[in-house]
């Protein structure tokens, strides 16, 4: 049964992160921490379905303030498949150099804060010109994505690198750099993705470190509660508390 083919295959994507990956989040995380701390900001930036961790991680009930999403329409919303805002359009615009340096002059970035991208193949012009900009002004750069899968790949952008290369930090996705993972007898591309899983993994994995972190060093979270518990009658008072820090903090950008 090809669902559990599937499924076996995950399973192995979150037991090579277990294995290979923790010091890396950890080290990514106490970044993270670090920028949070001190009230400033981890940026999460990706394209296509690599913007899924974004939107998967703030605002979501269990994230808290310190995470700020950019994400461009134009760059994860193309469901419409073909016409407005179609395929094309998109795999145009995320090879385009430029359109990132243009996506940076939209914000006040301050030299503590961080970012965090998600890349599958690191190989892109947009995803490489947010990190170029970035670390021009000072920022900690943190890319999540295939990496041991895309050494050798080469570049779309003329700086030479690849977003792995640019990182401070790099967290491996540990997902094949083709994706999909299972075979159909009769057919040449194979089914069943992999990427958004090992991302979405991995968010949590480094979510959790950033608040165990924070805890930790004595810091208040700002946490998005569930508002759906019978019972919970401060719910929507913790909600507010927290989309009120969240709107104090976001002035700055």
């Amino acid at each position: 049964m090809l669902a559990l083919q599937w499924l076996e295959n995950a399973y192995k994507t979150m037991e090579k992160i277990e294995q290979t990956q923790l010091e890396n989040i950890k080290v990514a995380a106490t970044i993270m921490a670090d920028a949070i701390e001190k009230k400033k900001w981890v940026h999460t930036f990706g394209c296509g379905h690599a913007t899924i961790p974004v939107e998967e991680m703030y605002p979501r009930i269990g994230s808290f303030v310190g995470f700020h999403p950019l994400v461009e329409m134009p760059l994860t919303f193309f469901t419409q498949i073909i016409g407005q805002m179609g395929i094309h359009q998109f795999l145009f615009l995320e090879r385009t150099e430029g359109y990132g340096v243009e996506i940076m002059k939209n914000y006040d970035f301050d030299a503590e804060d961080a970012i965090w991208l998600f890349s599958h193949t690191g190989i892109n012009a947009v995803n490489i010109d947010v990190a170029l900009e970035a670390k021009k002004r000072g920022m900690k750069v943190i890319v999540y994505g295939s990496a041991s899968e895309a050494e050798g790949k080469t570049t779309r952008h003329s700086s030479g690198k690849t977003l792995f290369e640019l990182a401070d930090v790099v967290v491996d996705s540990c997902v094949k750099l083709e994706d999909a993972s299972v075979p159909l007898k009769n057919h040449f591309d194979k089914v069943g993705p992999l990427s958004t899983l090992g991302f979405i993994t991995l968010v949590w994995m480094t979510i959790t470190t950033v608040a165990e972190i924070l805890e930790e060093r004595g810091v208040k979270l700002y946490i998005h509660p569930s508002h759906n518990i019978p019972g919970d009658t401060t719910a929507r008072e913790r909600l507010d508390d927290a989309i009120g820090e969240y709107k104090k903090r976001v002035k700055s950008l």
